[in-house]
């Protein structure tokens, strides 16, 4: 899929994986809207900046993808302001701190709301635009934490678990309409997502856990997002990008 003059939303783009992903497809000519929930961040200030590079290349939706309304709302938005959508990125989450003993139902239903609902109804309100052009791209971010038991986080790591089965079963109902669902998987990016981290907990990764002993960097992770979307003979596919850390998980 060539990337110049399509439409793509990224949700997530405030920072990290999302903010990369959006700024490496405006350099590829693409029109960009990114959904995220504060307005005042270095994603929207990047933007802004691309608007006034780019004219009517990029556009900002203050959105919430937990909240169904904003998921139908933010798809609306973009059509309106360009007609089409041909490519999906959702990038949006968050972490969810808890082990099985102390997680919240709320905390529970949050991370299902932002991991694995608004999967469900952003490619509700997208896949009919797809449909009517012939084609389309959905490229989905799940984790190595949902690879693997996630110690401390049992509602983040079944959510983003959830992830790559949604994109082998959405992926088959929709290539009779030429349309391709992928997800990546990252590990450990060094990103906001990350900031909770001590010294020695980084320290301790980068030395025990990732083989290639070093963080990887949100760059690593977008432009496997763009080969996905650009190589139109992929489909239902999830690509681990975590420096070889579960590479012993079968």
């Amino acid at each position: 899929m060539e990337l110049s003059g399509k439409v793509c939303l990224v949700t997530g783009g405030s920072s990290g994986i999302g903010a990369e992903t959006a700024r490496m497809l405006i350099a590829r000519g693409a029109h960009v809207a990114v959904a995220g929930r504060n307005p005042q961040n270095a994603s929207a200030e990047m933007l802004q900046a691309a608007a006034a590079a780019n004219g009517d290349q990029t556009l900002y939706i203050q959105a919430d993808v937990g909240n169904a309304e904003d998921c139908s709302r933010t798809v609306a938005e973009m059509c309106t302001r360009w007609g089409r959508l041909d490519i999906l990125v959702h990038a949006a989450g968050a972490p969810v701190p808890g082990g099985f003993f102390d997680v919240t139902e709320e905390t529970w239903k949050q991370a299902f709301d932002v991991h694995v609902h608004a999967v469900m109804r952003l490619a509700r309100a997208a896949v009919p635009h797809m449909i009517r052009q012939g084609e389309g791209a959905i490229l989905l971010i799940a984790s190595a934490a949902g690879l693997r038991g996630c110690l401390g986080a049992v509602a983040y790591g079944v959510a983003k678990g959830a992830i790559p089965q949604f994109t082998r079963t959405l992926a088959r109902e929709l290539t009779d309409y030429n349309i391709r669902v992928n997800c990546v998987s990252p590990g450990i990016i060094r990103t906001p997502f990350q900031d909770y981290l001590t010294p020695e907990q980084a320290e301790n990764n980068i030395r025990n856990r990732i083989p290639l002993h070093r963080e990887g960097k949100p760059e690593h992770v977008a432009r496997a997002i763009l080969g996905l979307i650009e190589n139109d003979f992929i489909t239902g596919e999830n690509l681990v990008i975590d420096g070889g850390m579960t590479m012993r998980i079968a």
